[in-house]
C-alpha cells in the first residue's frame, strides 16, 4: 500500500492512497475459499463446489465485500501512521470500482484535532454569588405554593372579568363559516391572562359579565398542530356563563395539609432545603459562565472548520425554530446576525476542546456504574420500553456518549472549581438572577470523550447587536457532547409552543406548576386534580 499526503494546511488533510491489485485479489481469494466450503448446490458433494463456479455466481458480491475491508484496514493504517485524530468522519472518495488487475486507488481528506497545550488551571480567581435562603426568599417559596392552591368563587352578576379572574363559558368555533371539528364545548373555565389558549382569545373576554355573549375573532398560528387550521381566522361565539374571582390564600396549616404535610412549619423544613438547593444551583451556574469566560479570554487555538460549521449549524436551526412567527423585518434583522452566531459557535468548539483535553489530563471519568444509573433513568421514561431502550444504548456508542455528556460536563466543572480561588459575596436572588441573564442568551458548546458547553467568543458571550426580542438561542448550560461525535450528531430544533384551541384546551393535562417540593408532589392530589381541568398551552 502507498499513502502519500498531498495537502497539510492548518487542520485539513488529504492523502492518496493506492492499494495493488494483488493484494485485492489476495483478499478475494481468501473469501472466495471461505465461502466455497458453505456453498450447497445440486450435482456436488457438500464443499465440493468448484470456485470458478462459486466466483462465476458470487463473484461481484465477493469483490465488493473485499474491497470495503481492503480500504477500511488502510484507513486505520493511515490514521495510526500519521498519529492521525480526526475532528470529524474523514471522506474517502473513491473515484470508481476499479476493474480485475487495477489497483485500488482513492483520496481521503479530513481535518484533524488540534494540539492544545495542557491548559494551566493553577491561579484561576472566580467571585462566589450566593444569596442567604432568608425569610424573603421562604415567603416567595410559599407563595408559589399558594398560588398552586388557588380557587375561585363566583362573582357578582355586575362583576366585569379582569385578569385573574376565571371565566366559564360554552362556544361554537367556525372556520369560513362552518363549523370545525373540536370547535364547540360547554362550561370551560379559563384564567384570563394565562396565555393558555390562541393569541387574542383571553383579551376579549375581557369586562364580560355572566350571561353575556360575544363574537371572539382569532387567527390561528401558522405553526398550529392541526393543519388545515393553520393561519386560519375564525370565528367563536361564547357564551359567559360565569365569572369568577380567586380566593384569597392564606399561608397557614391548612396550606401544608393541601398538600399532605401536617403543619406549616414542617412545609417550611421541606422548603427550606430545596429554596437552598435552587439558590446553589443558580450560584454553581453564575461560577461556571465565569469560569468557562475565563478559560476562554486564556486561551486561543485554531478549530476545525467541520466542527464549527455542524455547531452553527444546531444553534441556527432553533433559532430558526423560535423565530417562526416572527414579521418579515425581523427575520431579516436576523439574517444579519448569522455572523455573530457563528463566532458563538466557535466558542463553543473552543471551550469543549479545552475541557475534553482537561478532563482527561486530570482522570476526570464517568464510571460504568454512573452511566448504567444514566440508561438506567432514560430507560425509564419510556414504561415497558425499558429493555429496548436499555439494548439501544449499549450498542449505539453515540446515543450513549450524548447520554453520558451532561455527567461529564459536571464533573470536569466541578474539578476545575475545585481547583480556584473562590471570592464569595452575599447578593439578593434578583441580582443573581440578573447577574446571570445578563452575562448569556446563548450556550456554549464543549467536547470530549464525555465533554461540556456553555458561551461565545474572548471572554464573553457577545450577543448580536439586532437580535429581535424572541429570537434567541437556547439558554444557560448545554450538555457537552463527544468530539467525534458532535458533527455527526443532528440539529435539534426546540419547537414553539403551541397555543391550543378551547376545545383542545379543555381536554389538555394543565402544565405543570414550578416549585412544587419534592416530597409534597406524591401527597398534592388536590392541587393536582384541580389542575386537570384547567386548559394547557
Amino acid at each position: 500500500m502507498r499513502i502519500a499526503e498531498t495537502m497539510n494546511d492548518g487542520l485539513k488533510r488529504a492523502y492518496s492512497v493506492s492499494i495493488p491489485a494483488s493484494e485485492l485479489a489476495a483478499r478475494v481469494d481468501k473469501q472466495l475459499a471461505t465461502v466455497a466450503k458453505q456453498i450447497r448446490m445440486p450435482g456436488f458433494r457438500p464443499g465440493k463446489v468448484p470456485h470458478n463456479l462459486v466466483r462465476k455466481m458470487h463473484g461481484a458480491q465477493l469483490r465488493s465485500d473485499a474491497l470495503n475491508e481492503v480500504v477500511q484496514e488502510s484507513m486505520n493504517k493511515l490514521m495510526a501512521d500519521h498519529a492521525l485524530r480526526p475532528a470529524t468522519q474523514p471522506q474517502v472518495d473513491l473515484a470508481a470500482i476499479p476493474d480485475e488487475g487495477q489497483d485500488v486507488d482513492f483520496n481521503v481528506t479530513l481535518e484533524v484535532l488540534p494540539t492544545i497545550e495542557t491548559p494551566n488551571i493553577e491561579g484561576i480567581t472566580l467571585e462566589k454569588l450566593t444569596v442567604e435562603p432568608g425569610d424573603a426568599e421562604m415567603t416567595a417559596a410559599l407563595t408559589r405554593l399558594a398560588d398552586q392552591q388557588k380557587s375561585f368563587e363566583a362573582a357578582g352578576a355586575k362583576h366585569k372579568a379582569a385578569a385573574g379572574d376565571q371565566v366559564v363559558m360554552d362556544y361554537e368555533g367556525r372556520v369560513d363559516g362552518e363549523v370545525f371539528e373540536g370547535g364547540k364545548g360547554e362550561g370551560m373555565k379559563i384564567e384570563l391572562g394565562s396565555g393558555q389558549l390562541i393569541p387574542g382569545f383571553e383579551d376579549q373576554l375581557v369586562g364580560v359579565k355572566a350571561g353575556d355573549k360575544r363574537t371572539v375573532k382569532v387567527t390561528f398560528p401558522d405553526d398550529y398542530n392541526v393543519a388545515y387550521l393553520k393561519g386560519k381566522p375564525a370565528e367563536f361565539a361564547v357564551t359567559v356563563t360565569a365569572v369568577e374571582t380567586p380566593k384569597p390564600v392564606v399561608i397557614d396549616d391548612s396550606l401544608a395539609t393541601g398538600f399532605g404535610i401536617e403543619s406549616l412549619e414542617a412545609l417550611k423544613e421541606i422548603l427550606k432545603d430545596q429554596v437552598a438547593a435552587e439558590l446553589g444551583q443558580l450560584t454553581r451556574t453564575h461560577m461556571k459562565r465565569k469560569l468557562l469566560d475565563n478559560l476562554a479570554s486564556s486561551h486561543d487555538f485554531a478549530v476545525p472548520e467541520s466542527m464549527v460549521e455542524a455547531e452553527f449549524g444546531q444553534i441556527w436551526a432553533q433559532i430558526e425554530a423560535e423565530a417562526e412567527n416572527l414579521d418579515a423585518e425581523d427575520k431579516a434583522k436576523l439574517e444579519g446576525d448569522r455572523g455573530e452566531y457563528r463566532r458563538i459557535a466557535e466558542r463553543r468548539v473552543r471551550l469543549g476542546l479545552l475541557l475534553s483535553e482537561i478532563g482527561q489530563a486530570n482522570g476526570v471519568q464517568v464510571t460504568q456504574a454512573e452511566m448504567n444509573r444514566l440508561i438506567s433513568q432514560e430507560a425509564n421514561r419510556y414504561p415497558g420500553q425499558q429493555q429496548q431502550v436499555v439494548k439501544y444504548f449499549q450498542e449505539t456508542p453515540m446515543a450513549a456518549a450524548q447520554l453520558r455528556a451532561p455527567l461529564y460536563e459536571d464533573k470536569v466543572v466541578d474539578f476545575l472549581l475545585s481547583k480556584a480561588s473562590l471570592v464569595e459575596r452575599i447578593v439578593t436572588r434578583e441580582a443573581l438572577v440578573a447577574e446571570i441573564e445578563n452575562e448569556d442568551e446563548t450556550p456554549v458548546h464543549v467536547h470530549g470523550p464525555d465533554c461540556d458547553h456553555d458561551h461565545d467568543h474572548h471572554g464573553h458571550d457577545h450577543k448580536p447587536a439586532k437580535k429581535p426580542a424572541k429570537a434567541k438561542a437556547a439558554k444557560a448550560e448545554a450538555p457537552v457532547e463527544a468530539v467525534a461525535e458532535v458533527a455527526a450528531k443532528p440539529a435539534k430544533a426546540k419547537p414553539a409552543a403551541k397555543k391550543a384551541a378551547p376545545a383542545e384546551a379543555a381536554a389538555a393535562p394543565a402544565k405543570a406548576a414550578a416549585a412544587k417540593p419534592a416530597a409534597a408532589k406524591a401527597a398534592a392530589k388536590p392541587a393536582a386534580k384541580k389542575a386537570a381541568a384547567k386548559p394547557a398551552k
